[in-house]
């Protein structure tokens, strides 16, 4: 699928809003967001047409492959994402095959990346939404967080906070993952599988 070279790409990373939540496994697509954030000197502030926090900025090495990005986080939580990322799209004029969504993913092993466009939502509440807003023919970057050890409820799972043997390695994770939709913006999709997928 092509798209306009010039074209903004929309970087929404996936999470619930609110210190309680901050370093839970479910946002994770929020730290990879921030981490992003920081990579183009940006502060993420209130949007004004939707209910999400922003940063505008580019990405991308000088020339052609310098692309316009805006990142975003709604805080709107998770099964309600939809709403504010068509809106943002909407107002950026974003081509729906340019929209990003960094979340977790339940059926990868931990700090595994896997990037693809399209597809289903495998039970992802933030996806679900996203899909019923705008369709599914946009990009996603699963982080892997594992399944639930033992008889956990996977909501319990996802809305507790990494171990600390995860948290060994997760500034390593979440930095390749920004690494990941770096590439993926700015050489394409086959590159970034090529490079990123394990």
């Amino acid at each position: 699928m092509t798209t306009d070279a010039n074209a903004p790409w929309l970087i929404v990373g996936l999470g619930n809003p609110g210190p309680e939540y901050a370093a839970n496994r479910h946002n994770v697509g929020f730290m990879v967001a921030d981490l992003l954030a920081d990579r183009i000197r940006g502060k993420f502030k209130r949007a004004q047409k939707a209910q999400a926090q922003v940063v505008e900025g580019r990405m991308g090495p000088p020339g052609p492959a310098n692309r316009r990005v805006v990142l975003a986080k709604p805080m709107s939580y998770m099964n309600l994402s939809g709403g504010p990322v068509t809106a943002l799209r909407d107002f950026y004029k974003v081509p729906t095959a340019n929209v990003v969504a960094v979340h977790d993913e339940l059926d990868i092993d931990y700090g595994v990346l896997r990037l693809k466009l399209g597809g289903g939502d495998n039970g992802h509440n933030g996806l679900k939404s996203m899909t019923k807003a705008m369709g599914a023919e946009y990009h996603r970057l699963r982080f892997g967080i594992g399944r639930p050890p033992g008889r956990m409820q996977v909501a319990d799972f996802v809305l507790k906070d990494f171990s600390s043997a995860e948290r060994k390695e997760l500034d390593y994770f979440v930095d390749r993952a920004a690494d990941a939709v770096e590439c993926l913006v700015a050489e394409g999709l086959e590159r970034a599988q090529s490079a990123y997928n394990s």
